[in-house]
């Protein structure tokens, strides 16, 4: 950092993400619109200097936060200042966009499961089933309003919605991670095109195909399942549940890529595209295994040879 250019550039990214921190923290509305910019000054950064700058600017940028925004803007700092670091570092590195994806997608889970952690060491708070409770209460609340009784039906199905959430917490952190990636990609890599950046592409979507190994883990976690039967609320259990919506969700991206793909074949609009997509997410599990037989016998390559 001895470079005065690297210092001036290091400085004014400074600035700019503890303004946009400021924003996202205390205006509505327009503090969306910041936390979603808030990773550009440091992908902008790191992605031209060294991982040593760039790990100064982001110690410098938990400091500025804690001075202008207090304790609480700390874990948000964080969590976004490493993840534009990490996609500014495999920018630079020219990594494909797919893996730079994965790897913000990784950081951010680590990030998120690190804060909840200490949100309850440190302040005895689970945001998690605190919500639940509230969600719970307003409902019961509700109910004693209209002078109504519960339902015994609903109220079961309430408690059994709770415990699915609580179960599924380990995926819940992860579809969070992946989507704020993403989002953080869509919205920051058009800024960095439009200042003279190079940015990695991805492939069309309905080019995207997962790793046959990853049918072979779906099975494998379908049988251990119907083998093990594993009790509720045991390790086993919630590990096993977890795996499973997480190879689902995949398999279902897999079919709805594959339906791209058909619909590229016969050459359909766009908007029977938005269609599809409409109607796939109510019959999921027919994409899902739609999915699963393009991975298992390659429908596509039959396709290809056929048209």
């Amino acid at each position: 950092m001895k470079n005065p250019r690297v210092l001036t550039e290091g400085a004014l990214m400074l600035a700019i993400f503890t303004v946009l921190l400021l924003l996202a923290l205390y205006v509505p509305l327009i503090g969306t619109l910041a936390f979603f910019v808030l990773p550009l000054p440091l992908i902008l950064f790191s992605s031209k200097y060294s991982l040593l700058n760039s790990f100064y600017v982001l110690i410098g940028s938990l400091g500025l936060s804690f001075l202008f925004g207090g304790l609480i803007a700390l874990p948000v700092a964080f969590m976004v200042a490493t993840t534009g670091v990490v996609i500014g570092w495999c920018v630079k590195a020219k990594v494909d966009k797919m893996r730079l994806f994965m790897a913000s997608s990784l950081t951010l889970v680590i990030n998120i499961v690190i804060g909840f952690v200490f949100s309850i060491l440190l302040f005895n708070v689970n945001i998690i089933e605190d919500s639940l409770a509230e969600s719970k209460a307003a409902y019961y609340s509700l109910l004693e309003k209209l002078g109504q009784e519960p339902d015994k039906r609903l109220v079961e199905s309430l408690e059994n919605s709770i415990d699915l959430i609580q179960t599924l917490m380990p995926t819940l952190f992860l579809g969070i991670a992946v989507v704020l990636a993403l989002l953080f990609m869509l919205i920051n890599f058009p800024i960095m095109k439009r200042l003279g950046r190079d940015v990695p592409v991805f492939k069309p979507f309905r080019e995207w195909k997962l790793p046959k190994s990853i049918l072979w883990y779906y099975l494998l976690t379908l049988v251990l399942s119907m083998i093990l039967q594993p009790e509720k609320g045991t390790y086993a259990y919630t590990a096993l549940l977890n795996v499973l919506y997480v190879l689902q969700t995949l398999m279902a991206v897999q079919g709805l890529s594959f339906l791209y793909f058909f619909a590229h074949i016969k050459g359909w609009s766009k908007g029977i595209l938005v269609l599809i997509t409409i109607i796939s997410f109510p019959l999921l599990y027919l994409v899902r295994i739609l999915g699963i037989i393009d991975l298992g016998f390659d429908l596509r390559q039959r396709l290809q040879r056929k048209s």
